[in-house]
């Protein structure tokens, strides 16, 4: 197995434009994309002894979910837990791959994890993308159109929430002359040409702008097809933070965070007041996810689920919203099974090893 055929199984499920500004998800260390991975690590912490466990255990790539590297290393002298990581990885031959918030905010990741373990549905981002959507209208002869559309599809267009293929189509007549030099699909060089068309319409995520229009010249009989892009203000539930959904059955507050500490492991669970209400509709945002609750408010939530809150930012909220905070580590740790789900699917034959260390650097007394 190719590091580059990880690497694009792990970036079809989690695109690394998904990431936020401030991250730096993708390959941190690394070997050359067509090296070959013997064997893959997966954990939710980069530490000295993860690498020393990858090494014993044969692997030559670890999968993380936290960035080993944040900022640059100006140095490489061993004089903290990041540069060790870096020069025992090198002299090693592992290379390191991250998928942070690019995973936390992929339709399916780390937060749909979170909804599953607690037994959600219908389960959407609680924060969707917005403007990061553009329509494609573009114009084809009649008999091309399926090719065109289809090619389209293939490279990303026409999912609409939990639709794909999706397009509007309106038939017409294009018109047009080839100059001198041209080499036409269709009419002669120096007159004017009448073709029945079709007018197509379809969706994209803005970052896949290059590769569509890639498959749509590929594709397109014409010489120079015409189409163009729409930036659109919709908001996109293919993408975004956090999580929302509902409970098949309303649980009381204490039921519920008792079943919360026993299904992550919570050594301590904070929360604000009880208030007597039942829990049908739940909110969550794995790690530090306290921005999301204004988003829970107003998604009617009864609860919001975070791993990190300061404490000023619990009041206020008493009476519109339960808040309970798990814990950065607690929250995320099953992060390495959603990594294993995904290379497994799309990299059948790739040993792959979850770490049995807990990273977690806190620790309750």
């Amino acid at each position: 197995m190719k590091l580059r055929e990880v690497i694009s199984a792990l970036e079809q499920f989690a695109p690394l434009p998904l990431q936020d500004g401030f991250d730096n998800a993708g390959l941190q260390v690394g070997l050359t994309d067509d090296a070959e991975v013997t064997r893959a690590l997966l954990c939710l912490d980069v530490t000295e002894a993860i690498v020393d466990e990858a090494i014993a255990a044969g692997c030559n790539l670890i999968v993380a979910h936290h960035p080993l590297l944040f900022k640059g290393c100006k140095t490489l002298t061993g004089k903290d837990y990041v540069e060790r990581c870096v020069m025992k990885a090198i002299a090693a031959g592992v290379a390191i791959y991250a998928a942070h918030t690019n995973l936390d905010n992929a339709r399916g990741g780390v937060n749909y994890k979170m909804a599953e373990l607690i037994g959600l549905t219908d389960v959407r981002p609680l924060e969707p993308r917005q403007s990061a959507l553009l329509k494609l209208v573009t114009y084809v002869p009649t008999a091309q159109a399926d090719d065109v559309r289809n090619a389209l599809f293939q490279a990303g267009c026409g999912h609409i929430g939990a639709y794909d293929s999706c397009s509007w189509n309106v038939t017409g007549q294009g018109t047009f002359r080839a100059l001198s030099g041209t080499h036409p699909f269709c009419g002669r060089v120096g007159e004017r040409h009448s073709e029945a068309e079709v007018r197509m319409e379809t969706i994209l995520p803005a970052y896949l702008q290059g590769r569509v229009i890639k498959a749509l010249i590929d594709a397109h009989p014409y010489e120079e097809p015409a189409y163009d892009l729409y930036a659109l203000q919709n908001e996109w539930v293919g993408a975004g933070a956090g999580a929302v959904g509902n409970l098949s059955e309303p649980e009381t507050e204490s039921d519920f965070l008792r079943r919360l500490k026993k299904t992550f492991e919570v050594a301590c669970l904070r929360h604000t007041r009880l208030t007597g209400r039942l829990i049908r509709r739940v909110a969550l945002c794995g790690g530090a996810g306290a921005f999301l609750v204004p988003a829970a408010i107003s998604a009617g939530a009864d609860v919001f689920i975070t791993g990190e809150m300061r404490y000023h930012e619990f009041f206020g909220r008493e009476d519109r919203i339960l808040l309970a905070v798990l814990g950065h580590y607690e929250t995320e740790q099953y992060t390495k099974d959603l990594l294993a789900d995904i290379i497994n699917k799309a990299c059948p034959s790739l040993p792959i090893q979850l770490t049995r260390l807990n990273t977690n650097p806190i620790k309750y007394m």
